[in-house]
């Protein structure tokens, strides 16, 4: 039952850097989806390794590099108003929906086992899978029941 997402050019932030970790991104996930029993553990970790390598590098090395440079801690009192600005409306929207969706399907942490398969997408959801965002877009694949 594959959940990749697919990349496409809406998922383009015109950022080459950070669509290239995005592409990345994508591509770890499809790993995951084809890796055979023996390999989905590293493939998995691979996607774990990337994420937290992608969250360092973007923000926190980048800021913690021009400060040391500059030694304009003022730069520092900014990002962290920004990042409480940004966590704030991250953790109500995105993660949020996240989790509402493993709810949904009755996902446990503890054992990573999905109880409510039939609650998933029977079909590719586009955009935000809402009705008030974009029906085009990127696609994640949905898993049947």
């Amino acid at each position: 039952m594959p959940s990749s997402l697919l990349w496409s050019d809406s998922l383009a932030l015109g950022l080459d850097v950070m669509d290239e970790t995005h592409r990345e991104f994508v591509a770890l996930l499809k790993l995951v989806d084809q890796a055979a029993e023996s390999d989905l553990l590293p493939a998995w970790q691979r996607v774990v390794d990337h994420t937290q390598d992608h969250f360092d590098r973007q923000v926190m090395r980048e800021v913690a590099h021009r400060v040391q440079q500059s030694r304009d801690l003022a730069m520092l009192r900014e990002m962290s108003q920004q990042l409480g600005e940004w966590f704030l409306h991250h953790a109500q929207s995105m993660d949020a929906a996240l989790a509402l969706h493993l709810r949904t399907a009755g996902f446990d942490p503890l054992t990573g086992v999905v109880s409510m398969p039939e609650a998933l997408p029977a079909s590719v959801i586009h955009g935000c899978g809402g009705s008030v965002c974009s029906t085009t877009g990127h696609a994640v694949a949905g898993a049947t029941a």
